[in-house]
């Protein structure tokens, strides 16, 4: 009797994994369906599908860490985090992140009304947390998650190529020609974006919040580094 009642708990347990899976699908159906028809995306490295794998990479980290974050409020979240993104150069660029959060609350409230009220203000704060400049402490699992799910969109070669978008749309020199590493001078990305890798990039690693988040970011850094090197050695004319 006892072991029957262990397979049907395993049972409903499996049922509801599953309930949730499909609910989370929906969620993400509705939500990217939202942003590929109602988006105009100006800036193409905050396009759908960087919050598509913002997501992906969210519900990944969440899992490995062994779920301390709750994924309607990470997947809202992560498919809405820069609904706001004003240009780099912007004067009130530390400000996106939490435009992005207000204009999200007002979207769940006003557009899907079923979405769970009591989970709303834990989107907001992941949203509003998750910049680098808004400089505001991820108090959250959510918002911890989403922060290292969205920094590992700077590294790699995903990360490489944004940096070299960001450098088209600023018209800015892609490096110093005379110090192009920054090796005798204080590195600039407001003036050169291969400063950039120095000024931000590789000091990601360092500062994700989950163990798998700076796994991840270690392996991703290690090809910014190897392009570092390589194009070192190719402005200095070593083909």
């Amino acid at each position: 009797m006892q072991n029957k009642q262990l397979s049907d708990r395993e049972g409903d347990e499996r049922l509801s994994g599953r309930g949730r899976g499909e609910e989370l699908d929906r969620w993400e159906r509705e939500f990217a369906a939202y942003l590929q028809s109602g988006g105009d995306w100006k800036d193409g490295s905050h396009d759908p599908g960087h919050f598509q794998r913002v997501w992906r990479t969210a519900r990944y980290i969440n899992r490995e860490e062994g779920k301390p974050a709750d994924e309607l409020i990470l997947i809202a979240a992560a498919y809405f985090h820069d609904l706001v993104s004003l240009p780099k150069n912007h004067p009130e660029r530390a400000s996106s992140s939490r435009l992005s959060a207000d204009r999200t609350v007002l979207l769940l409230k006003e557009r899907w009304p079923d979405f769970p009220q009591e989970k709303i203000e834990g989107v907001r704060h992941a949203i509003h947390a998750h910049s680098f400049s808004a400089r505001v402490a991820a108090e959250t699992a959510e918002a911890k998650i989403l922060q290292d799910a969205d920094r590992m969109e700077a590294l790699g070669a995903i990360g490489l190529a944004r940096v070299w978008y960001t450098a088209g749309q600023l018209n800015q020199p892609l490096f110093n020609a005379e110090d192009p590493l920054a090796e005798r001078r204080p590195a600039n990305d407001q003036q050169y974006s291969l400063d950039h890798f120095q000024v931000k990039l590789l000091k990601l690693p360092a500062m994700m919040n989950t163990a798998t988040g700076r796994r991840l970011a270690e392996g991703h850094a290690v090809y910014l580094r190897e392009f570092l090197a390589r194009i070192g050695r190719e402005i200095l004319g070593d083909l």
